[in-house]
């Protein structure tokens, strides 16, 4: 059995515990929304129960169709076991609609089908602000070397495929989402982190509201709707 040991470190979604496993992590996931980098924060109950849950359904969907992640088991409606990677300290960002920074930025209407889908990379500092990233600089920053990005582009792409055609299914259209790698024991490349409406942007088909984190960002409302809804249709077709 394996047992929740010292606390490594708390992140602005997530407290992570050493377990009596070396090479697995404990994942708690904190009732807290940030945005800005962490500057705007708020505490939120229920919402680690709703971003675990949520998480949980894609990433075992994922395994099951061939991905490799880090996702192990779930512990309770809040806490998770995962392996212990070696992160790439690289955010990738899916985008498949104009939205939020890359709509202002290029000064495209938001939900603009993007054709090619637009895959972006950030340094992930928190004290730079996550810098935006090309792959040369990755590679002369020694943060992943081009074999990797590589493969980090073709599992990317296969990922984007899942989920979207998963939320399609249940009537939410995928415009972007953020995911991270890390490298197991094996040198292995392995996806990690989360997949939540915390690092997605999901829009209701039949209403076009928005369900994600957007909605804390905005000021919109109680962001805990929106993530009821995902999670309550993920359940609704678990397994399919």
């Amino acid at each position: 059995m394996i047992t929740q040991e010292a606390l490594l470190t708390t992140g602005k979604a997530k407290a992570v515990y050493e377990t009596s496993d070396p090479k697995i992590l404990w994942l708690h996931s904190l009732d807290q929304a940030t945005a800005l980098n962490g500057k705007q924060k708020e505490h939120i109950p229920d919402k680690g129960r709703l971003t675990t849950q949520i998480s949980g359904l894609l990433f075992e969907m994922l395994n099951q169709a061939g991905i490799k992640t880090h996702y192990l088991s779930p512990v309770d409606e809040t806490d998770i076991l995962v392996a212990r990677l070696t992160m790439l300290p690289i955010e990738v960002v899916v985008r498949n609609f104009a939205a939020g920074h890359f709509a202002s930025r290029f000064d495209v209407e938001p939900m603009t089908p993007l054709v090619p889908v637009v895959n972006e990379y950030y340094y992930k500092r928190d004290d730079l602000d996550d810098p935006a990233l090309n792959a040369s600089q990755a590679v002369a920053l020694k943060l992943a070397t081009p074999a990797q990005l590589a493969e980090i582009s073709d599992i990317t792409a296969r990922v984007n495929q899942l989920l979207t055609e998963k939320f399609k299914t249940i009537g939410i259209t995928l415009l972007d989402f953020k995911i991270e790698f890390g490298l197991d024991d094996q040198g292995a490349l392995v996806l990690g982190d989360e997949l939540s409406p915390d690092n997605m942007r999901l829009i209701d088909d039949a209403t076009g509201a928005s369900l994600d984190k957007d909605v804390f960002r905005r000021g919109e409302g109680d962001l805990r709707d929106g993530y009821e809804i995902v999670l309550h249709r993920l359940n609704e077709t678990k397994g399919e």
